[in-house]
């Protein structure tokens, strides 16, 4: 077989074999392939698409590139959580201590920043000391004392994902249904979890930015798991403006922290305690929502989860006196607050043009860690809200004023003050089915 040839099958709209499937994976894994004709590939299946037996078949390929934990050490189910990207999506760090404080035990392998969109490694990684780097017995034994381990896939965990990742996140094709079920597939089944959930978030600060399209995805992520014996739940959620106030690394690290103490944005909270008892239920902790429900409402009003999340941060070398004292975060050398020109609501237009903002100030570009670990975006209203003139509707978190003004062009691109009062999306998109 030629790369040659199977880009062009795929640019003429042609189906791959399974074998074709693995000799593109295993060649560019491998560097027997080049970059620029993977991404030729990518770009042609990108625009052509792949129907659902190519996508299984990328999936395990991925799967195969590499290997797979051993988690049979754990007592009871294994549940791992991931969210299809957003805007201020930090929730991994609020659900996630809260399900395991009642008991779930969550193998959590995590991913950097792709697109306009932020990585939870990125965010801990703002924790002086922290490492989200861990060896396979390290991950095992913290899961069993503590509940949780964030950490990235090791060198051996789909290698062939996470070039791709980068790959697509520099050529345009991140927003692939295919590309994004078999990445997301790929790291579960490799990282040894059997239950799956899933927040595929749909609006104009997601990868889907419709809900038809999310809804698509959704029954791939279902579909495509089933047959790979994985038991994966999914909510659709709403990405059309940032979720919590916080967009940026260690602002969303302070935010996620202020939530555990019960003092969190009520958006993230929901949405963090839906998804944590989801979670329980998909552990069988307990096995009606209700129930699930009251035991992380327990642990969020008693503290539980901050203190898993201590633990956590103390057993991955990580400054724990973050917990207490936010100022030992990074924090960017200037605030810039942009002010409403007069009186109306904040109508959120753009979110992705928000999460780029944040980007652009924190120096991501592409694949690799923030420069600016304490730059981002703070909103100080929400959409829907009344507003005064000059009165704040966000800030720029930045060090390089360079990096501010384009970032000040894309947030006044995403937001407006309009006289009647927008449309408000739902938090959780209940009917999806």
């Amino acid at each position: 077989m030629l790369p040659y040839e199977l880009i062009i099958k795929k640019r003429d709209g042609h189906t791959h074999t399974r074998q074709e499937i693995d000799f593109l994976v295993k060649g560019f894994t491998l560097g027997r392939i080049e970059e620029a004709q993977m991404a030729s590939w990518l770009m042609a299946a990108f625009i052509q698409g792949l129907d659902h037996e190519e996508t299984r078949y990328l999936t395990e390929a991925m799967v195969d590139s590499g290997s797979q934990l051993d988690l049979s050490r754990l007592m009871g189910a294994t549940v791992d959580k991931h969210s299809t990207g957003g805007v201020g999506d930090k929730t991994t760090l609020v659900a996630g201590p809260l399900a395991a404080a009642v008991g779930v035990k969550i193998p959590k392998l995590s991913g950097r920043a792709l697109g306009h969109t932020g990585g939870t490694l990125d965010k801990l990684a703002t924790i002086p000391g922290f490492r989200t780097s861990l060896f396979h017995d390290e991950l095992i034994t913290q899961i069993e004392e503590i509940g949780l381990a964030v950490g990235a896939q090791t060198a051996d965990i789909a290698p062939a994902d996470k070039k791709l990742y980068a790959l697509r996140d520099r050529t345009a094709t991140v927003e692939s249904i295919p590309f994004i079920t078999a990445s997301i597939l790929s790291k579960k089944v490799a990282g040894g979890a059997k239950n799956i959930l899933i927040d595929v978030k749909a609006g104009s600060g997601a990868f889907m930015p419709d809900l038809v399209r999310a809804k698509q995805l959704k029954k791939s992520l279902i579909e495509t798991g089933a047959e790979l014996g994985l038991n994966v739940k999914c909510l659709v959620t709403d990405m059309n403006q940032p979720l919590g106030m916080a967009v940026g690394n260690s602002l969303e690290i302070a935010e996620a922290i202020e939530t555990l103490e019960g003092k969190g944005p009520a958006d993230l909270t929901e949405l963090s305690l839906r998804l944590a008892a989801e979670m329980v239920l998909l552990g069988r902790v307990s096995f009606k929502m209700e129930d699930a429900r009251a035991l992380v409402e327990s642990a969020l009003a008693q503290r539980q989860g901050l203190v898993v999340l201590e633990k956590m941060i103390r057993a991955q070398g990580g400054d724990d006196g973050v917990i207490k004292d936010r100022r030992r975060l990074p924090a960017a050398a200037h605030i810039l607050p942009i002010v409403a020109e007069h009186d109306g609501y904040l109508a959120i237009n753009d979110c992705r043009a928000i999460g780029l903002a944040a980007a652009v100030l924190s120096g991501h570009q592409g694949g690799g860690f923030s420069f600016d670990a304490g730059a981002g975006v703070l909103m100080r209203a929400r959409h829907g809200e009344a507003v005064e003139a000059g009165a704040p509707l966000l800030e720029l978190h930045f060090t390089e004023d360079e990096r501010r003004v384009e970032a000040e062009l894309l947030t006044r691109k995403g937001i407006a003050v309009v006289k009647e009062k927008p449309e408000v999306w739902p938090l959780v998109y209940e009917d999806e089915d």
